[in-house]
């Protein structure tokens, strides 16, 4: 037995090559083609707390800036959504549609805030903590949204906190058809809607790598 569990395990090893990843549901690959921007969720799914605190210990583990950590976050289950619905915008480029559409709003978030006055390097710990926490949030079955466009007083005295808020991340189970879109560096990047899908343009990797 055990020598026919070394033989298979040396087959795997030939067929998909040394240091070559196994490309599977859950690899990185997988998980970034599932992170998308999602401004459209299932109303009837409820984000729980636990699923909130597992996405936001992420930023236990992930990289920041001389390891400042400057970064806090709240997190708003469904029971207090009331606090931080009114005070968001939502695509933005598609001001028309007043997103989100009724019955597909987000009822959960979290609200990253910073324990200093922002400086460059505090928008690169952003960056890094907000996709780390969209991609463990993909993991366990969810999507999110990035939100900049807020108003930072009102939730700031809405949630009562005690520090400045950078971005609000909606959080709750797609309930979109979103499509990429391969395009040249000089094509819009405008996203778009059609026939009910959601189409994302991305620039081809050769248009990314200077030549």
């Amino acid at each position: 037995m055990a020598d026919n569990y070394l033989e298979k395990k040396m087959e795997q090893f030939k067929q998909h090559g040394a240091g070559q990843a196994v490309k599977g549901k859950g690899s990185l690959s997988a998980l970034l083609q599932k992170n998308r921007s999602t401004r459209g969720f299932d109303s009837s799914f409820i984000v729980r707390d636990d699923q909130l605190r597992r996405i936001i210990g992420v930023n236990c583990k992930v990289a920041s800036a001389r390891n400042s950590q400057p970064l806090r976050f709240r997190a708003v289950a469904s029971a207090e959504a009331c606090k931080v619905l009114p005070y968001i915008r939502m695509g933005s480029a598609l001001s028309e549609l007043n997103l989100p559409l009724p019955g597909t709003e987000p009822n959960a978030f979290i609200v990253v805030c910073s324990i200093v006055e922002p400086r460059p390097s505090t928008y690169i710990d952003l960056g890094i903590s907000v996709q780390s926490m969209l991609l463990q949030a993909v993991e366990i079955g969810l999507n999110g949204l990035c939100i900049m466009s807020f108003d930072k007083e009102k939730i700031k005295d809405s949630l009562a906190l005690p520090f400045e808020p950078l971005m609000v991340l909606a959080l709750g189970k797609s309930a979109e058809n979103i499509s990429l879109v391969d395009i040249r560096a000089g094509e819009s990047h405008e996203y778009y809607r059609a026939d009910g899908v959601h189409y994302v343009p991305k620039v081809v990797l050769d248009d990314l790598i200077i030549k």
